[in-house]
């Protein structure tokens, strides 16, 4: 068994994640919190056009998103997965409801791993626990 990883990557983007080493604890803390097991966990930060690509690829969507959650998976209550997540999104999201960019870079991040976590946003209560928990977790979060 390898060591648990967490694991950040950029594709066509520019934009620089600080303090990765918080991020990464933080992430784990809700992992183990929720009962699962951390095997790996990739967050790729990239473009608008690149996610759109994704998006058109994989999941036959032809619309721009924030993010999207691969879960790689094989055994019960353990964490593989793909985190992608459009710089671009998260900036403009974030200048419309007035928080900075790394705060809601943090809520996505978040929120994909909620999704390899169980959590599912579909249904209007689904979505309402999802935020729930979004909102729960980053209130962990210290000093990012």
């Amino acid at each position: 068994m390898s060591k648990a990883s967490i694991h950040f990557f950029t594709e066509d983007t520019t934009y620089t994640l600080k303090k990765k080493t918080i991020i990464k604890d933080w992430i784990k803390s809700v992992i183990a919190a929720e009962g699962y097991v951390l095997q790996e966990l990739n967050f790729i930060l990239c473009s608008d056009e690149y996610l759109l690509r994704m998006n058109l690829d994989y999941l036959n969507h032809d619309t721009y998103t924030d993010v999207i959650t691969f879960d790689n998976s094989e055994e019960p209550k353990t964490i593989v997965g793909d985190i992608f997540i459009s710089i671009e999104r998260v900036q403009e999201n974030a200048k419309q409801i007035k928080v900075s960019t790394a705060n809601e870079l943090c809520r996505v991040m978040i929120h994909g791993t909620l999704h390899l976590l169980g959590y599912l946003d579909k249904t209007k209560a689904e979505k309402s626990k999802m935020t729930e928990k979004e909102d729960h977790y980053l209130s962990l979060l210290v000093n990012a």
